[in-house]
């Protein structure tokens, strides 16, 4: 473990898997948001490990992500025990979805194979369209909780945006993790006002995606973005207040969302090292105390 960076950990929920609070969006080395030959993606996931980001959140809809995860373990350049691995069955590509409990463990299956592996750490189901055909008898989630029984999965939950999908699978009992979307981060944190609490009620583990807007709360120029965007007139604010203040508006983001301890890790997908470590920094390096009544109390 590099001693330059210091990646907080916290167990993540009733699946008592402890990981970082930035596990790795494979999606960053999937090509979906720049070319990433095998060799750099392979580099940038043993550096990943090495740094203490050792959590890989994967999907097969993350273009080329699952094949370039599966040759990092199959060669050896990560071993599979000091690696944790999420998947998802994604369950978004229209009306003629396959939701049956055959389908998900076929694709559970199929993704095992690719990747190398024995089994998930945990396994979501990914943006259903329709959240009851999941739940019904013999359906996804019936094929998870099946998986889970053959130990090809180790914990089972649901990766979405709608929240009365979420409260209707937290009512079942039966999900592990949750996965939520663009509810809670500098701009919005709306989560905090049914889901964490009924996800903490059964101690079940919270992965927050786009923490930071998907590069709009990095600190990135964004004068050539659409400046009628609220969003985007919002960020391009709190920017110029950072750069006034001398403070990471990335270590800001993310660090705001680390005070919310319901969240238990912050995936974030990077296209290269340096983006890595940038992210890995921004947790490592603790923001002046004050610093987020400061922020607030300039009401972007």
């Amino acid at each position: 473990m590099n001693n330059e960076f210091n990646v907080p950990r916290r167990r993540w929920g009733k699946s008592d898997i402890d990981i970082p609070v930035i596990p790795f969006g494979t999606q960053g080395f999937g090509n979906n948001f720049g070319l990433v030959s095998d060799d750099d993606a392979c580099k940038l996931i043993r550096r990943a490990v090495d740094i203490g980001v050792n959590h890989f959140d994967s999907a097969l809809c993350y273009g080329d992500s699952v094949r370039k995860l599966g040759l990092a373990i199959k060669t050896g350049v990560v071993k599979r025990d000091e690696i944790i691995v999420s998947g998802r069955v994604c369950c978004h590509s229209g009306e003629n979805t396959d939701f049956s409990a055959e389908h998900a463990i076929s694709d559970i299956e199929n993704q095992l194979e690719m990747l190398g592996m024995d089994y998930f750490d945990a396994m979501f189901i990914h943006d259903p369209i329709k959240i009851d055909p999941t739940l019904a008898k013999g359906g996804t989630l019936s094929g998870l909780l099946e998986a889970k029984n053959r130990e090809l999965v180790r914990n089972v939950g649901y990766g979405m945006n709608p929240h009365e999908f979420h409260l209707k699978v937290i009512a079942t009992g039966d999900v592990d993790v949750l996965l939520t979307f663009n509810d809670y981060n500098l701009l919005q944190h709306i989560i905090q006002d049914d889901i964490l609490p009924a996800a903490a009620a059964r101690d079940i583990g919270v992965l927050n995606g786009w923490s930071i807007k998907r590069g709009l709360l990095t600190g990135i120029d964004l004068s050539s973005h659409d400046k009628n965007n609220t969003e985007v007139a919002r960020a391009i604010k709190m920017r110029q207040w950072c750069i006034d203040n001398n403070v990471s508006l990335l270590a800001l983001a993310l660090q705001f969302c680390l005070r919310e301890e319901r969240i238990h890790g912050n995936p974030l997908g990077s296209l290269n090292i340096e983006q890595l470590e940038m992210n890995a920094h921004a947790v490592s390096d603790p923001l002046p105390p004050d610093i987020f009544e400061r922020f607030e109390a300039q009401g972007f």
